[in-house]
């Protein structure tokens, strides 16, 4: 595989930090939602104006349970003029690649060979794999399966394109990246040896659990379980700075950026579902602006 290649898959699969590095996000499209509550994570928008928008939870996997639209979902992807989703697609993969040296420097004879191994079960080159950031295999490493480029967020920016609707990423990809570069060395191989000391059942255990909070819609769960599955396996300071900046000082941003276009036209909004609870959620943020939200059902 080409560390290009890699690279690519890579982006989808950092999304997963929304999933079990509480990050941007976990999640979107679903099949059986129930969208009673504001834990729902599809939602109608109307804007002060009267612009009709939409928020989409979405859940950044391949998983064949989320990647099957509903005609509700397709049908309001359809009427509007944007989609926007949580990064701005790149080619550029340097954000994701070590500066100097490789991992090989920083792991222990058995770590090595976990390394070795888990490269080999999600069809990674090894050469490539040693040269990417820790950070970044503990993500791609904490996966029960291997991903492909066609996440959940993927096909519907795919499908928004065939729609000919314009397509925006609510961060650049510097932006997106980059904030894990505010760990240490020593805080991403931390990250990285709390996944190597997981089993491949705990992984699956684990993705079960959210992809059925997920299919529940239920985006008060996933935010619940998210902080569970990952604060259980870091120190408590790397888990709170982990929160803090991949959640809470996201959610600022998100807000500002989706509330802004939302004002102006209508706009398809997808983004990991743990963004949407909480007192600092999307959900929170557009009500407060003054937007009718209605939860959708499929």
């Amino acid at each position: 595989m080409q560390i290009l290649k890699s690279a690519n898959n890579m982006r989808c699969i950092w999304h997963s930090l929304a999933r079990q590095w509480m990050v941007l996000a976990l999640l979107l499209g679903f099949t059986q939602l129930a969208l009673a509550t504001e834990k729902g994570i599809f939602w109608k928008l109307e804007s002060p104006a009267g612009i009709t928008s939409y928020l989409f939870g979405t859940m950044h996997t391949d998983d064949n349970r989320v990647t099957d639209f509903s005609p509700n979902i397709l049908n309001a992807l359809n009427s509007v003029d944007l989609f926007m989703m949580e990064v701005q697609q790149s080619r550029d993969t340097s954000a994701l690649m070590l500066k100097e040296g490789n991992l090989a420097q920083l792991l222990t004879d058995k770590e090595f060979e976990q390394v070795r191994a888990l490269a080999d079960f999600h069809v990674m080159h090894l050469g490539a794999t040693l040269q990417m950031k820790p950070w970044l295999l503990a993500v791609i490493f904490d996966l029960p399966k291997p991903q492909t480029p066609f996440a959940q967020d993927n096909l519907l920016m795919t499908k928004s394109e065939e729609l000919l609707k314009d397509v925006e990423g609510i961060e650049t990809s510097k932006e997106h990246f980059g904030i894990m570069d505010s760990f240490s060395m020593e805080e991403q191989m931390i990250m990285l040896r709390a996944v190597l000391q997981r089993s491949q059942e705990q992984k699956v255990r684990d993705f079960e659990k959210l992809i059925s909070a997920y299919l529940a819609g239920n985006s008060d769960k996933i935010t619940k379980l998210d902080e569970k599955i990952t604060g259980g396996m870091l120190p408590n300071d790397i888990w709170k700075k982990m929160r803090q900046k991949l959640l809470d000082d996201r959610n600022v941003v998100m807000a500002e950026r989706t509330i802004a276009a939302a004002n102006q036209r209508p706009t398809f909004i997808a983004v990991g579902a743990s963004h949407l609870s909480g007192d600092n959620g999307l959900i929170a943020a557009f009500k407060k602006a003054g937007f009718k939200l209605s939860p959708i059902r499929q």
